[in-house]
């Protein structure tokens, strides 16, 4: 394989691993002109990369359990915030607040959450459309 070829498979591969990042930092998919509080019982914490979940299912109208996913923060950031592994647990009452997924599915971005114990986790807001709860420098 001759210089020119190697130089422009690198640039290639350079300008899809940013494509990528640049993807998968987008919040779009959100309404962040709307919120959503929820109150439910938490199914399942997920403790992952690149973004913590919350499944939490919540009563409807008529009593019935929804179950909705609530997408959070690295893992990382999170523990910045005072979160651990530990923060929930599933059975846990709580209440959250959300900006909706857009195309109505039963899922959003985390905002806020009120715990069993009353501590209250986040309240950054989105400036700029950048996304919330993400630290900045002091």
């Amino acid at each position: 394989m001759n210089c020119k070829a190697m130089l422009r498979g690198c640039v290639l591969a350079t300008a899809l691993a940013a494509a990528s990042a640049g993807a998968h930092h987008s919040f779009a998919m959100f309404d962040q002109a709307k919120t959503v509080t929820l109150k439910g019982s938490v199914v399942e914490f997920q403790w992952t990369n690149p973004h913590a979940w919350i499944e939490l299912d919540v009563p409807d109208a008529k009593g019935t359990k929804v179950r909705w996913g609530v997408e959070l923060n690295s893992p990382n950031n999170l523990t910045r915030q005072g979160w651990r592994r530990s923060t929930l647990k599933a059975g846990d009452q709580v209440t959250i607040t959300i900006n909706p997924l857009r195309n109505g599915k039963k899922g959003g971005l985390f905002n806020t959450i009120v715990l069993p114990d009353g501590k209250i986790l986040g309240g950054e807001r989105a400036v700029d459309g950048k996304a919330i709860n993400v630290p900045t420098a002091n």
